[in-house]
């Protein structure tokens, strides 16, 4: 279980590299930052396939997709200089809490 969950952050630091360097990629018309962003996310893709075998598809999913989610808007915030919200940073506080939900029910 604890395996999963190491491939889990693995899948999504992977992922969120690959989200953050996108605009790197001018349209994907920079080959090299194209290139790294396609591999980033065939990795995060593969690491997920192997998590599920441990965890149910829906919580791996939750978490892979919502703390991504939160950490690029965080990242976006802090270093690309996109503005912060009341309404943005409660909609983020909103997938966390789903997230944190969905896993406390899966334990049951």
């Amino acid at each position: 279980m604890y395996t999963a969950f190491g491939l889990l952050l693995a899948a999504i630091g992977t992922e969120v590299a690959a989200t953050s360097a996108l605009p790197y990629t001018n349209g994907f018309r920079e080959p090299v930052w194209s290139g790294l962003v396609i591999v980033g996310y065939a990795v995060s893709i593969w690491l997920l396939a192997i998590v599920v075998r441990q965890l149910p598809v829906s919580t791996a999913y939750a978490v892979w997709s919502g703390v991504g989610t939160a950490a690029i808007a965080a990242i976006g915030a802090l270093w690309r200089g996109e503005p912060w919200s009341a309404v943005k940073v409660i909609a983020l506080a909103m997938i966390v809490v789903g997230v944190v939900v969905l896993n406390l029910q899966g334990s049951h």
